[in-house]
């Protein structure tokens, strides 16, 4: 028997060489799917991509997988298009619900959500050249923009792919579902009415500019630094490192203090001497004190140390100053080494700093 014969043999209704067709373009599309999808991704480079500053290797990476996809999806529709089911098993048509329709409604979906993916990834890759452009500008407004308007694209996205699937899956009228959703905008307003506060105040936010991202803001009792404007919520992160979601709403409705925008820090304290520290004592410390912050290289004139008023344990002085610069760095590091000096200062003048005690007098 020959090759020929052999392949010719009919089993449920289809040859050998059909089913050898099949699971050939499977093997080949398992073997084959990675350097065709890179192909295929290179290819797609040159149109979109080509003299960029992102680089062939992170496009690689973002499109590889969805166009392996969207191939193997295509070898198995060619594969599958030599077998037919067998008529014995009386299976409605596609146009009938059954195994037909599922299967095919099934591989059409697959196939939009491979698409859907690629276009995904292609926005994910503009926003990286977008990002790639906004560092090497000064301005904080470009870093702002740019994640709010990939965060777009996507919903964007998102919004064709769901009305495709729609309208070629669940053969559902669009137009007619778009003019119902017209009609019942109202209602869906309603119902989502947070949600749209939340879309406002991100546009509020990006028109009337009370902060960017790089900014250090206190909104409520959250003190930190702008990572991210999106369109429901901020995120940021403090201090302690944890990143801190606040509703837009609550960012432009509640007040809100950039710190980012202040040119200098305040420090204001209250330091305590001992009751038996002199009237010379405490002038000499309250000038020695006033002196060095004057003097010191990270300080503007505005400081003001003052004796201010006695208190329950301790004489108490009061320290004011400002902090040449707006970056918490330098503000900590200052303060740290004016508290080290003002340490010295006390020491010099032979006066103790207080602390809460209590006197007890006996009389015979």
């Amino acid at each position: 028997m020959d090759l020929k014969t052999i392949l010719q043999q009919v089993y449920f209704e289809n040859t050998i060489e059909n089913y050898a067709w099949f699971f050939g373009m499977l093997l080949l599309g398992l073997v084959f799917k990675k350097l065709i999808s890179r192909y295929f991704s290179h290819l797609l480079y040159r149109i979109v991509g080509k003299n960029s500053s992102v680089g062939i290797d992170k496009f690689d990476v973002l499109l590889t997988k969805p166009i392996g996809l969207c191939v193997m999806l295509s070898i198995i529709y060619i594969g599958s298009s030599h077998i037919e089911f067998p008529s014995t098993w009386e299976l409605a048509s596609k146009d009938e619900f059954g195994l037909k329709m599922i299967l095919s409604k099934g591989f059409s979906l697959a196939y939009i959500i491979s698409f859907v993916w690629i276009f995904l990834r292609l926005v994910e890759y503009f926003g990286l050249l977008l990002q790639n452009k906004a560092d090497q500008t000064d301005s904080k407004m470009d870093d702002q923009i740019v994640p709010f308007a990939l965060e777009i694209g996507k919903i964007a996205v998102f919004i064709i792919g769901f009305f495709i699937i729609l309208g070629r899956i669940f053969e559902v009228d669009v137009t007619a579902l778009a003019t119902g959703l017209g009609i019942g905008g109202i209602a869906i307003a309603m119902a989502s009415k947070e949600s749209l506060e939340n879309l406002l105040g991100s546009f509020t936010i990006f028109f009337d500019r009370p902060f960017t991202v790089g900014d250090i803001v206190t909104a409520g009792s959250v003190t930190g630094i702008v990572e991210k404007v999106g369109f429901r919520s901020t995120r940021i992160r403090t201090f302690d490192k944890s990143i801190v979601t606040v509703p837009n709403k609550n960012m432009i409705s509640a007040e809100l203090d950039n710190l980012g925008e202040r040119p200098v820090r305040r420090a204001k304290f209250m330091i305590g001497l001992t009751y038996d520290s002199s009237v010379n004592q405490i002038k000499a410390v309250v000038a020695d004190i006033q002196k060095m912050i004057d003097e010191h290289p990270k300080t503007n004139q505005d400081g003001r140390v003052r004796f201010q008023e006695f208190g329950g344990s301790s004489l108490d002085i009061m320290i004011m100053y400002f902090v040449d610069s707006p970056s918490w760095d330098d503000f900590i590091n200052t303060k740290e080494d004016i508290n080290y000096q003002i340490m010295d200062i006390v020491k010099k003048h032979n006066c103790d700093f207080a602390f809460p005690s209590t006197t007890v007098y006996l009389e015979k």
